[in-house]
């Protein structure tokens, strides 16, 4: 399950506005979410953050 509280505001947003990224994000090992939250601390903007979370499986999606 995933923890709120370690989870930056503008991570949580966008996946509450991506549900196909949230879907795939809960299916992950709790490091490799860890991985991917610690990823998000280092986003400086919306935009960015944005990009971030519809680029997360991008690789997924492509193969």
């Amino acid at each position: 399950m995933i923890d709120n509280q370690e989870l930056p505001i503008g991570f949580t947003m966008e996946l509450a506005e991506h549900s196909d990224v949230l879907h795939e994000f809960s299916k992950l090992s709790k490091e490799e979410q860890d991985k991917l939250v610690n990823g998000a601390r280092h986003v400086n903007s919306r935009q960015e953050m944005r990009n971030y979370v519809e680029n997360m499986f991008q690789s997924k999606i492509e193969m």
